[in-house]
């Protein structure tokens, strides 16, 4: 009888054993699969406030600045790579973006102005930021322009009978189209994005939202919005800012996010995501995702969850790059469009928002990088940028 509870007792230590040996093996396997994918198909980044954090912090005094090691913020140079993030020689010519030949030890960049407060309600300047380099605009951030309605409703007090798209509105859109930039919707109202997926001839972006229906905060996208998008051909960018991705939630993990990726992936397909971290944007992040560096816990958790090595393919970098595609073959198809030259009435202009430097304590949920002030402000520039890389 010892001897059977002896051989019993064995069997059970074995069982464990090979049980812990082979979830371990199985966890590796994960984790090693996450990271070879990554390292042959590098993550394109939708939405990185690394620029506006060293403007907050040094001034844009950059000589003075480590950018490989710089530890006030959650991107540097070592956690990009280490994340690996898209690495590209990227230049313009004739207007073209061109492409370079891959390089792991460069970080490239896409300008982006988040918010259209930064035009001044002005066509010309619009063309202006493209000839600079500016590669896409997101049409509203926290305020109201006198042509479009933000998401963020209440916290300031800007244009407040703006609803979707102004018949100026309408026209930036079809600029935008004209000179090849992309439509960024993140931000934007649901009567704003549903009137400029309406009104895009090329595929939009939401460069750094989640899904509505996981998490009912006016910064993420309905179901509609999304079947809308799938159709238009676009992508929603899936961001990590933990404020809306959980809804007030006190944990929050790598799971949480994967869920709006699951969710996002049965509503619009896996061909309509990417990922938008919006790091250095917010402060609060899912637990195990503290900074860029951690994007392969994100893969890591997808490939557990069935994802294929095609659909992460998509998301990580191709899916981005087919909508870049597109927003310029529409530019190019679109050559003979007279230049836009709508003015907007005078009337209808009577303040402008701007991004509010002096506050520098911790964002809050609510001002997503503005201060909650509610006060006329003078107009300047929002700029963040699109990592990526692009391959021809």
């Amino acid at each position: 009888m010892e001897m059977k509870r002896n051989t019993t007792k064995l069997l059970l230590w074995l069982l464990m054993f090979f049980s812990d040996t082979v979830r371990f093996s199985y966890e590796k396997s994960m984790k090693e699969r996450a990271i070879e994918l990554m390292q042959d198909t590098r993550l394109i980044d939708g939405h990185n406030d690394f620029a506006l954090r060293l403007r907050i912090f040094y001034q844009n005094r950059l000589s003075r600045v480590n950018l490989r090691e710089v530890n006030k913020t959650h991107t540097n140079l070592a956690k990009l790579q280490a994340g690996y993030v898209g690495a590209q020689e990227v230049y313009t010519k004739d207007r073209e973006l061109q492409a370079g030949i891959s390089d792991s030890r460069r970080i490239a960049c896409l300008i982006g102005i988040e918010g259209g407060h930064s035009i001044d309600s002005s066509l010309a300047t619009l063309r202006m930021y493209y000839d600079l380099g500016v590669r896409y605009m997101t049409l509203t951030h926290s305020c109201n322009t006198p042509w479009s309605e933000s998401s963020s409703k209440g916290i300031h007090n800007f244009y407040p009978s703006v609803i979707g798209l102004t018949a100026f509105g309408q026209e930036v859109v079809k600029e935008m189209n004209r000179l090849g930039m992309l439509i960024d919707l993140s931000h934007t109202s649901y009567s704003t994005a549903k009137a400029a997926l309406n009104i895009s001839k090329a595929p939009v972006i939401f460069s750094h939202s989640s899904a509505f229906s996981i998490c009912n905060h006016s910064r993420n996208v309905p179901d509609d919005i999304l079947q809308q998008l799938k159709k238009n051909k676009g992508i929603i960018m899936v961001t990590f800012n933990a404020n809306v991705l959980a809804c007030g939630r006190k944990v929050v993990n790598v799971s949480t996010l994967a869920d709006h990726f699951d969710h996002i992936k049965k509503i619009a397909g896996s061909e309509s995501i990417g990922i938008g971290g919006d790091y250095d944007g917010v402060e609060r992040f899912p637990e195990g995702l503290e900074d860029v560096s951690k994007y392969p816990s994100l893969i890591e958790e997808l490939l557990r969850r069935g994802w294929n090595e095609t659909e992460l393919k998509g998301v990580l970098r191709d899916n981005f790059l087919r909508v870049f595609r597109e927003v310029e073959k529409v530019r190019n198809i679109s050559g003979q469009m007279d230049v836009g030259e709508s003015e907007i009435p005078h009337e209808e202009v009577q303040n402008s928002c701007r991004l509010d430097l002096h506050n520098r304590q911790p964002q809050t949920a609510r001002s997503f990088g503005f201060s909650s002030v509610s006060k006329p402000f003078s107009l300047t520039v929002v700029v963040s940028y699109l990592i990526m890389y692009y391959e021809s």
